[in-house]
């Protein structure tokens, strides 16, 4: 009821604010079951066929990633933070993932608008110099029946990668290396996945590289350069 006064009455104060809560729910929930999906990798290099390369499950902002490259473990990504770790399952360890796999830093959650956004922040939390790294729009495609915005990424080296984003799942379908190595997302579920995939195991210790770098140096196999 709108009183004389111009002001809404309590009731429908309460009555728009609990539509409004009810909106920013759906949407939420929209959101987050757009980001619930699963997919294989393939990867192809000139004319060749495609080969596995893994396979990918995304939750939100959190990447797990299985690589053919690295077979005996998986990484947990998280864009936010940001963070990316490799899990070896049967030694119970996990460590930074760093530079060790370029998917790790590619095949993430992006803003279809900015993706060097997300790149350039993972890159960086990789140890990599990538304070300048670019995108240039360079078209848009129809790939597996979805619209994609197709980019490419250059760093102040110079070295570049081209990817395609899907708009509404807000992620790489297909990622393109300077070598002409094409690697894509196939298969694509989407559907509810389980959080606890995203989660580091409970009892899993962190191993350092670092420190056994450091205890070897100290030991009688050393050799300085």
């Amino acid at each position: 009821m709108i009183e004389p006064s111009g002001r809404v009455s309590r009731p429908n104060k309460l009555w728009f604010g609990l539509l409004a809560l009810i909106g920013s729910v759906l949407a939420g929930t929209v959101a987050a079951q757009a980001q619930q999906f699963s997919a294989d990798l393939v990867s192809a290099q000139d004319n060749a066929a495609a080969v596995p390369a893994g396979r990918v499950r995304v939750l939100g902002d959190k990447v797990r990633l299985e690589t053919s490259e690295i077979p005996d473990g998986f990484f947990l990504i998280d864009v936010v933070k940001p963070a990316a770790y490799f899990v070896r399952p049967r030694a119970r360890v996990f460590m930074d993932a760093r530079q060790s796999n370029r998917l790790a830093r590619i095949f993430v959650t992006v803003d279809p608008d900015d993706p060097c956004r997300q790149w350039q922040a993972m890159a960086q939390q990789a140890g990599l110099d990538e304070q300048s790294l670019r995108c240039e729009h360079i078209g848009e495609e129809m790939i597996g029946g979805r619209n994609t915005i197709a980019y490419r990424a250059i760093s102040a080296s110079g070295r570049q990668f081209s990817g395609w984003i899907d708009r509404e799942r807000r992620f790489p379908l297909r990622l393109k290396t300077e070598d002409g190595t094409i690697i894509a997302a196939e298969h694509v579920l989407d559907e509810p996945q389980p959080a606890e995939l995203f989660q580091m195991p409970l009892g899993f210790r962190k191993f350092d590289p670092q420190q056994l770098i450091d205890r070897i140096k100290q030991s009688d196999v050393w050799v300085a350069d």
